[in-house]
């Protein structure tokens, strides 16, 4: 892909998230998308959003799971960038056509007391950097088409990645830990959906442990020159699968000890 099709691709998507219309797969549209172009076109979407005056407050990181890893075909995570309109608090309620095909999973968050960076950051520079960790919601949703209607090709991680990572929301629980009081690889989430269990999970799905999810981010982004700033909320990745919620849906993620976050879908 060249420059001008980064921005063209960004430009579809930021119409398909105003407009609530979908795109076709950019992997139908460019055969050869690379992640490298994926990564361009989130960029791009990044810059224009800055320059319509939101502001960037942090990371999510995805496919950080096994099982969403083989469903997509590829063995590392992604990562897309979370803004400040995005941000619920537990107990909200979604307007209604906020969102395309919203769906939920929940992830544990971790906000950050001091910046962190480099391609030989530790476990221990994560726990250092980290103010707390908090129970968390993240809101999916596609601007792209699931599948391309003419040859049935499913969305692939480049589809995704372009897609901001598929990321939409982001809901905080009132909890807050120091990352070192629980084994986040034991913390476990059970998922309602109308009061009816859909999913549970526990923390080790995700690369066996959240904290090595937030090393994995770090040094991704060094490799681009960029940091994760003191301040910023970093979703670490879901160890559910994603439940899906149509009008109506309730939804509450109960962590046990370490919190619950709700989020209503009108």
């Amino acid at each position: 892909m060249t420059p001008a099709d980064h921005a063209q691709a960004a430009a579809d998507l930021l119409n398909a998230e105003q407009s609530g219309q979908q795109i076709g797969l950019l992997s139908v549209r460019h055969p050869d998308i690379t992640m490298d172009d994926a990564y361009a076109v989130q960029n791009a979407i990044y810059t224009a959003k800055l320059n319509t005056g939101q502001k960037m407050i942090g990371w999510k990181i995805g496919l950080t799971s096994k099982a969403m890893q083989y469903a997509l075909n590829i063995d590392i995570p992604d990562s897309g960038i979370l803004f400040d309109d995005m941000l619920f608090q537990t107990g909200a309620t979604v307007p209604k056509g906020r969102f395309i095909q919203p769906r939920i999973e929940a992830e544990i968050a971790f906000v950050m007391k001091s910046s962190l960076g480099g391609e030989n950051v530790t476990r221990a520079d994560v726990i250092a950097a980290t103010d707390y960790v908090s129970p968390s919601i993240e809101i999916l949703d596609t601007r792209i088409l699931r599948a391309d209607p003419k040859t049935g090709k499913t969305r692939n991680v480049c589809d995704t990645i372009s897609d901001n990572a598929a990321n939409a929301g982001i809901v905080m629980g009132v909890e807050r830990h120091a990352v070192d009081a629980f084994d986040l690889r034991w913390i476990g989430a059970i998922a309602l959906r109308n009061n009816e269990v859909e999913e549970t999970g526990l923390g080790a799905g995700v690369l066996n442990d959240p904290v090595e999810s937030v090393v994995w981010l770090a040094r991704r982004m060094s490799q681009y020159g960029q940091k994760i700033e003191a301040g910023q909320v970093i979703l670490s990745g879901s160890f559910i699968r994603p439940v899906e919620c149509p009008s109506g849906t309730k939804i509450n993620a109960d962590f046990g000890n370490f919190g619950s976050v709700n989020i209503a879908f009108d």
